[in-house]
């Protein structure tokens, strides 16, 4: 069975998770902890960041560098147009959306928790100590703003990426109007990569994934919440709807590697 190396909160994982739920392949996921260790999965793949795709003996990271393995390997339900034109217009849009849907949407998200304690503890698993909750609850803003700052996630940072997310979200929704996914009538990569990587904006109501239920269609407040951007979720609940299984259909185990960055 393929296996995938993933943080849950990762959108990048999310948008392999959705990938892999497109084309109907089965697989088992490996949950990595963040910040703990990386010597196994280093020592198996070569790897230090997530996701990592082990197919039999073949370990490949990097979501579009696995996007294009899986179509290689299982060409149904393609996730590349057959047209040049629209396969080049795939190609960019899904690296426009990683650099930056994937990056911005962190930074935004960053700031978010760092402002709302009770967003800030809703994120952590449902098994954190209540101890550890109450810690990570009082976290004063202004040592987050302090930490963001060394992470480039900073005041000005969230700022910024808030605006490009709101002309992103925006440009989502007017390519939507008059047609059922980003470059027609089939959806192909890049509408994977969209609604995977905007995971962090608004996170997917649905037991799509294993997140505490709190979290669960709420995100960055003034976009996840903005009526002017509700055309965009409501397309990305349908192509849920469609393709994305239940997380109850994984089969989802600890991994012996532990720590990892998060791509």
């Amino acid at each position: 069975m393929i296996e995938l190396y993933q943080f849950e909160l990762s959108q990048y994982s999310e948008k392999v998770r959705l990938i892999l739920d497109y084309k109907g392949l089965e697989y088992r996921k490996i949950e990595i902890a963040p910040g703990i260790g990386q010597v196994e999965l280093f020592r198996m793949s070569g790897q230090r960041q997530v996701p990592v795709l082990k197919d039999g003996s073949t370990f490949v990271a990097d979501s579009t560098e696995i996007a294009k393995y899986l179509d290689r390997q299982y060409p149904d339900r393609p996730l590349f147009p057959s047209d040049p034109v629209q396969r080049a217009l795939c190609l960019i849009m899904e690296e426009w959306a990683d650099s930056s849907i994937g990056i911005k949407s962190r930074q935004a998200l960053f700031g978010a928790i760092s402002q709302d304690q009770s967003f800030r503890k809703s994120l952590l698993p449902e098994t954190t100590p209540d101890i550890v909750k109450s810690l990570v609850e009082f976290i004063p803003s202004e040592v987050l703003k302090v930490l963001g700052i060394g992470v480039g996630s900073g005041p000005d940072s969230v700022k910024s990426a808030t605006t490009d997310l709101k002309q992103d979200l925006e440009a989502l929704c007017l390519l939507l109007v008059e047609r059922p996914y980003l470059l027609g009538d089939e959806p192909c990569l890049a509408d994977l990569a969209v609604a995977g990587l905007s995971m962090l904006i608004k996170f997917p109501d649905g037991p799509y994934l294993d997140l505490p239920p709190a979290i669960k269609g709420k995100g960055i407040p003034g976009l996840a919440d903005s009526i002017i951007y509700e055309p965009f979720f409501t397309w990305r609940d349908r192509l849920y709807a469609q393709y994305r299984k239940s997380t109850f259909s994984y089969n989802t185990a600890p991994s012996a590697p532990t720590s990892i960055s998060i791509d």
